[in-house]
């Protein structure tokens, strides 16, 4: 929003209206969620209805995933809170990889070709790569909540994956700004070919976790797109091999 006001005072109309633009896909989130309420049995109400329409729906299943945390007295409500939790973590995680992917990208871009000094701009793709490294981190801790017999892991490996998860992305939102700045368009068919290797990849590991045939080879795709930037267990079981094989291809 900051970033959003900042163009718009400036006259900076273009980076203004494309600023707009990455905000809209988060919209997929919250109409998600808003189905998730109504699946579980809770109609969403007019005042729900208004606080997703300002993106402010995350937070409110934040909030009760922390109220029912704190008011749980014992295991009886362990599984539901767990389910909470993982319903929050994977809509923050697509959220964030609709909506501060698109932006880290395009205020990355602002910060090396047009204001190399901007404050504004270098704030705010700061902000998105951290809230994405977050994502993706809170999403691998709930992961690993679903192992039988798992370990909550401490809060320094926590701090170590978020900084692992930032660097990686970091680095790669960088090589393909540059990349952009020295080659323009080259770099869509760059990610294309990334992204196609990376499609076929997941269509050969067989896949199971959407079991409709057209859902699955969207979801392959989508996958696809999202393994330009970083990997994610999409399997269960240990990844280390398919982790090894990512980075040595990508």
């Amino acid at each position: 929003l900051g970033t959003i006001i900042h163009y718009l005072v400036s006259g900076q109309l273009g980076w203004f209206g494309l600023t707009i633009a990455c905000v809209v896909p988060g919209y997929v989130a919250q109409l998600l969620s808003i189905l998730w309420f109504r699946a579980d049995g809770h109609p969403p109400s007019c005042w729900l209805l208004v606080l997703h329409l300002l993106q402010l729906g995350l937070w409110k299943r934040y909030w009760d995933a922390v109220r029912m945390a704190a008011e749980a007295s014992g295991g009886a409500c362990a599984g539901e809170v767990l389910m909470q939790h993982g319903d929050v973590c994977v809509l923050r995680l697509l959220e964030a990889l609709l909506q501060s992917l698109p932006h880290l990208l395009l205020q990355a871009y602002v910060l090396v070709e047009v204001d190399p000094v901007g404050f504004v701009p270098g704030v705010s793709a700061g902000l998105s790569l951290l809230s994405l490294a977050w994502a993706l981190v809170s999403y691998s801790h709930f992961t690993c909540l679903l192992k039988p017999g798992h370990l909550c892991p401490p809060a320094a490996s926590i701090l170590c994956l978020l900084l692992w998860r930032a660097g990686m992305l970091g680095t790669r939102v960088l090589a393909l700004v540059l990349f952009t700045r020295l080659y323009s368009f080259w770099v869509l068919a760059v990610a294309g070919v990334h992204w196609l290797l990376m499609a076929f990849w997941l269509v050969a590991q067989q896949t199971d976790i959407v079991a409709q045939p057209c859902r699955w080879r969207l979801f392959n795709c989508l996958v696809g797109a999202v393994y330009i930037f970083c990997y994610i267990s999409v399997r269960p079981g240990p990844s280390k091999h398919r982790v090894a094989v990512f980075y040595a291809v990508s």
